[in-house]
């Protein structure tokens, strides 16, 4: 009896065995959903209308298409989704990590680009399919495509979109998403996850910029990952001071929801490997990444995500963090009168730091170098106590190199 006999013939059955098989190549959850129409379409048009989706004008492209999942693979019926891990285990993402650079990068993008660890896995999934079901074609996505992946991952019985518009599961939220569309037909889950949220709004009143204004609606335009990750162009001064430490994207609506606590009993901690921090880039601090140069950065950031930005944009990041810093030293300060060596040493790193910037190529980083040099030097004005000589000498020295920056 060949191979081919063996395999189930009932979609039900079918389901079980590709679910299966995605398990047997690392993912930790998978499940089928069908690809009709999205029934956010309403919602999803509301949220480009209102400008909500800020400088990512690809979303606002290709709606039709979007909207429609079978679109993306002729004679597509079905979808298997599949859920990869990336809890640390740690009760929160910042602790644990070695330095002030790490302690503000999102979980999942410490280790390689999740897209190529996960599409590998996909790949090879559909082509088990396609040899064990001949004449049956697939195609993968992560991430990359116009499809609305938390809707399809939700109708799959992977979790349910809670008011952070996070995927929520019993088990925790850190955990990426991929998809394989194929023309097989195959049965979709049974049944949905029930609202996982109920009363509670704790993300909503954890984010600091105000970017979940409602439940289940992210305002990118406000949102620190959205800054960090995809805008090209310079920081605002508001913007700098409003990072709270993240130099690449941000977790605060993920801790701070109850799913993901360590009084959760159904938790389930567990990190692959490859999304694992590597320690040559574990040591990169702020000061170092606000001033890496492009040998360095092609070094340390080969297979990571955090390329997104490219190097001026994570320098310009980091740059902000270590202002926003340094300006709450100058407050402090200011307040006591009590100047501790560490303390003295920061700002005035942080000035030559911003001073590198200043005569940066690249027009946002240096624009952004500018803006926070006069944040620092117009905050040393205000300061109505004494400042040690080595601070005011720092300061006075970057005010004249932001007034011979090029323009």
């Amino acid at each position: 009896m060949n191979s081919t006999q063996l395999l189930p013939e009932s979609a039900r059955d079918r389901s079980d065995l590709l679910c299966d098989w995605a398990r047997e190549e690392g993912f930790d959850r998978a499940g089928v959903a069908t690809l009709e129409s999205s029934e956010y379409a309403d919602a999803f048009d509301a949220w480009i209308e209102r400008g909500d989706h800020a400088e990512m004008h690809f979303l606002a492209r290709r709606r039709e298409v979007r909207l429609d999942p079978s679109s993306r693979l002729e004679g597509s019926r079905s979808v298997v989704c599949v859920a990869l891990n990336y809890d640390s285990g740690a009760g929160d993402g910042r602790q644990g990590a070695e330095n002030d650079l790490w302690r503000g990068v999102a979980r999942y993008a410490q280790g390689d680009d999740y897209h190529d660890v996960m599409m590998r896995r996909l790949r090879r999934l559909g082509d088990r399919i396609e040899r064990s079901f001949p004449g049956t074609r697939t195609r993968s996505y992560v991430d990359t495509g116009p499809l609305l992946e938390r809707e399809l991952a939700q109708r799959a019985g992977l979790g349910r979109i809670g008011k952070n518009t996070m995927l929520l599961h019993r088990t925790g939220s850190y955990f990426l998403l991929g998809e394989v569309l194929t023309t097989l037909e195959l049965e979709p889950a049974s049944e949905r996850l029930p609202d996982l949220c109920g009363q509670c709004t704790r993300c909503l009143e954890a984010c600091p910029t105000g970017a979940l204004p409602a439940p289940y609606r992210l305002d990118a335009r406000r949102c620190i990952s959205n800054w960090t990750i995809e805008q090209r162009g310079p920081f605002e001064v508001e913007q700098a001071e409003a990072l709270h430490g993240w130099s690449f994207g941000c977790d605060i609506c993920q801790e701070v929801c109850p799913w993901n606590g360590e009084r959760n009993p159904r938790r389930v901690a567990g990190l692959d490997e490859r999304l694992a921090r590597p320690p040559e880039r574990g040591a990169l601090d702020l000061v170092a990444l606000a001033t890496i140069d492009r040998e360095s950065y092609v070094e340390r950031f080969r297979h990571s995500p955090m390329k997104r930005p490219k190097r001026h944009g994570l320098r310009r990041n980091a740059m902000a963090v270590l202002v926003a810093d340094a300006v709450e030293i100058l407050d402090r300060g200011r307040t006591t009168g009590e100047w501790d060596p560490a303390n003295r040493r920061r700002v005035t790193t942080v000035t030559e730091v911003v001073g590198v910037n200043l005569l940066a190529e690249e027009d946002s980083l240096r624009t952004t170098a500018q803006r926070l040099a006069r944040r620092l030097t117009t905050r040393l004005d205000q300061l109505d106590t004494p400042v040690p000589g080595e601070v005011s000498e720092a300061l006075e020295a970057l005010r004249t190199a932001l007034s011979e920056s090029p323009r």
